[in-house]
């Protein structure tokens, strides 16, 4: 349990994502910290004290005063007993008395008290979030030394898509074990990670490319960078992933950037996790203008791209690791079991187009794991970030 005897403030204010506080008490509890929950009178409109103080295993508190007893809430102890504060969900309203010291109830009071680190997990609109005085009110609490979690791009309550969604309750939990600085058994350790697809030009407008949404690399790079690693990022053009800050990005564009940058890095470092999806093959000539429908082109030819499994595989050192993928749709352990032999890997990760909710942009995957002492182990499927964390233990053997 990696936040044992770390004692917790968890703030929860008037938002829809209030809903994720259960979920976040219960995996900061399971980590064996102790949490003790202050709610805004708004915030339980969304979700019930009795939901959080049963998974809390402590009262919540709302008011200042306990009008039953006469007995009051005391923010200072609060905030002396924090090791830090969260406050998640955060709402606008929320962040902008933050900034400028409102403090008209418990939840604020124990903030200006507080005097622990503080980490704030943004959810509001996107047009809230995006608007000056929330960016202006965000600036002032990272001043004041707050952390803040930037939420996510994505559906939204209101029915749009935009960045606004508070962080999902497994990443925050990341985060503040990052911060404590207790998930470090990859410290010392450098491992290259390629993410997302490539795009290999035909002209100034059109390309080959594939559905890749750099997910599942991403999630790994965080999960390597919160085990302390030093993380190299080689990614091809994606949108709206987080990376973790201490994470160095090589952004690229095509397979042969791609190759160019993962052989610079390999050879400086102690593992790789090949996530991406390269093309494997590339226009022989690439129009330096826009091909018109009258030049009637009906055909392109295509060279092979440098495949960089292989030849990683082909310079590897007794001490170096790689990891590969094998996205399949038919034969799949057969075809995996061949890549994983004849590229010179130690696991492959295997995952099916056949199987629902697992690949292409989405949140979860379904993987098998096949290394070269023909050993199988199928997982169910789960979210990508918990998925990465399969992946990063089982480097973390193959490196031991």
């Amino acid at each position: 349990m990696l936040l044992q005897g770390k004692h917790i403030i968890l703030g929860v204010t008037g938002s829809i994502a209030a809903y994720k506080a259960a979920q976040l008490t219960r995996l900061l509890i399971k980590e064996g910290a102790e949490i003790k929950i202050v709610v805004t009178p708004a915030a339980k409109e969304f979700i019930t004290p009795i939901t959080l103080s049963a998974l809390s295993k402590n009262p919540v508190l709302c008011d200042f005063f306990q009008l039953q007893t006469g007995g009051w809430n005391s923010h200072v102890e609060l905030g002396i007993w924090g090791d830090i504060m969260l406050i998640a969900p955060a709402s606008a309203n929320t962040i902008a008395k933050m900034a400028h010291g409102i403090c008209d109830n418990l939840l604020l009071t124990t903030y200006l008290s507080a005097r622990c680190p503080v980490f704030i997990a943004p959810a509001m609109d996107a047009d809230m979030f995006s608007h000056p005085a929330t960016k202006q009110n965000l600036q002032i609490l990272k001043s004041f030394g707050n952390s803040v979690i930037e939420p996510t791009f994505g559906e939204l309550a209101s029915g749009l898509e935009g960045k606004g969604r508070m962080e999902e309750p497994e990443n925050i939990v990341s985060e503040i074990i990052h911060f404590f600085g207790l998930k470090k058994k990859l410290k010392g350790k450098r491992v290259i990670v390629t993410a997302g697809p490539t795009v290999e030009a035909i002209d100034p407008v059109r390309f080959i490319s594939n559905h890749s949404s750099g997910k599942m690399g991403y999630s790994i790079a965080n999960c390597l960078a919160s085990e302390g690693a030093e993380v190299i990022l080689i990614s091809g053009p994606v949108t709206a992933n987080k990376v973790h800050n201490q994470i160095k990005i090589i952004n690229v564009v095509s397979a042969a950037e791609m190759f160019d940058a993962a052989n610079k890095w390999f050879t400086m470092s102690d593992a790789a996790i090949l996530a991406a999806a390269v093309a494997d093959y590339t226009p022989v000539k690439v129009s330096e203008i826009k091909i018109k429908h009258s030049q009637n082109v009906t055909s392109i030819q295509l060279e092979p791209t440098r495949d960089i499994a292989a030849h990683l595989g082909s310079i590897k050192k007794a001490h170096q690791v790689i990891i590969g993928f094998a996205l399949e749709t038919d034969n799949e352990v057969e075809n995996a079991k061949l890549k994983l032999k004849n590229k010179n890997l130690d696991l492959i990760v295997l995952n099916s187009l056949n199987d629902k909710n697992a690949g292409f942009e989405t949140e979860t995957n379904k993987v098998t794991f096949i290394d070269n002492n023909n050993n199988i182990r199928k997982f169910e499927l789960k979210h990508k970030s918990k998925v990465a964390e399969d992946i990063v233990n089982e480097l973390y053997k193959l490196l031991s």
